[in-house]
């Protein structure tokens, strides 16, 4: 991986871990994905927590927290907003505040804690340049349905991929739908099945870069991830008709077998050392950090963001089963 690592992770903070380093579990805090890679060197090197990899989805996470829910494993979890409401419904989450709290808008947290945002990204396309044998670079969601994209196009499968709903909800919203009306994004998943849309259930980034998937539905870090690091010529497109703004959140296990281990985690990952890590994968800090001059001239300009607005997270939660149903169902 050759994330673009700042000051924050210089020789000072990679130096010799603690002797007596503590074991803790994150559940889903995959080094690949989001530089948790780099985040989980410095919990080690900072706080003397050593964390094990964990490639669970949000998904996969809040089954298992549901399944231990008696005798948790787990510590601390990390999941797509809409998975961390669920946890805190289903009261496998707990209610901690960590440092910096105070400092996440609202709508982006529960106020009680017992989840909150970290990170979060701007759902888009994530486009292989090279893979488009000529076709332009698409600038809106319609213009997946041309002709001249047949075979190109790809999303996760928003039954069971959060990164897949939050398209799904993106597309829906830019058609005139809202969150008690589907109907928008169904019909636009009909259209586009007639391109022959290629939709794998699994976070598909290596098959951008490859060029197997020349235009996928994702976040911008990944994009920006792909454009500046990766050997190709690769874009991140905020749709003409708008999208959305997807947040990441965290959660104190409820009843896990650390909890003040689990609680010193979540003040490090909000601490200004631990938000300045996300920038390394161009994800925007949950807290308002500065974001390094060489980060922030990469990202597309603020007139292009003002497209992706929030949305209710907690009625986005409260549908999304209904949705992946109705999905499944109904898309050809």
């Amino acid at each position: 991986m050759r994330y673009i690592l700042g000051a924050v992770l210089s020789a000072t903070l990679l130096s010799a871990v603690p002797a007596q380093a503590e074991d803790s579990i994150c559940y889903n805090c995959p080094p690949q994905w989001a530089d948790w890679g780099s985040m989980l060197k410095a919990i080690e090197a900072e706080i003397g927590v050593k964390m094990p990899h964990d490639n669970k989805n949000s998904g996969q996470t809040i089954s298992q927290l549901i399944a231990e829910k008696a005798s948790p494993v787990a510590d601390v979890a990390y999941y797509g907003v809409t998975t961390g409401i669920k946890a805190a419904n289903e009261g496998v989450a707990t209610a901690y505040k960590p440092k910096g709290f105070e400092d996440i808008a609202d709508g982006l947290k529960d106020p009680d804690g017992r989840w909150f945002t970290i990170h979060y990204g701007t759902l888009g396309l994530f486009v292989n340049k090279d893979a488009l044998g000529g076709a332009p670079v698409p600038a809106c969601w319609a213009d997946l349905k041309k002709p001249e994209y047949e075979g190109m196009v790809g999303y996760l499968d928003p039954s069971s991929a959060f990164v897949g709903y939050a398209g799904a909800v993106a597309v829906n919203r830019a058609f005139g739908g809202d969150l008690d009306n589907f109907d928008p994004a169904i019909a636009f998943f009909n259209e586009l099945a007639e391109n022959d849309p290629i939709v794998p259930k699994q976070t598909s980034y290596a098959r951008v870069v490859s060029g197997e998937i020349p235009i996928l539905f994702d976040y911008d870090f990944n994009a920006y991830r792909g454009k500046y690091t990766e050997d190709g010529n690769f874009e991140f497109v905020l749709p003409c008709e708008g999208s959305v703004v997807v947040p990441y959140v965290m959660s104190l296990v409820a009843n896990g077998p650390k909890p003040e281990v689990g609680k010193k985690v979540l003040d490090f990952i909000l601490s200004d050392k631990g938000q300045a890590i996300w920038t390394n994968a161009f994800l925007k800090p949950a807290r308002p950090v500065e974001l390094p001059a060489d980060v922030a001239a990469k990202f597309l300009p603020d007139s292009d963001y003002e497209r992706a607005t929030p949305v209710d997270y907690a009625k986005m939660e409260q549908v999304q089963k209904a949705f992946g149903d109705r999905y499944l169902a109904e898309v050809k």
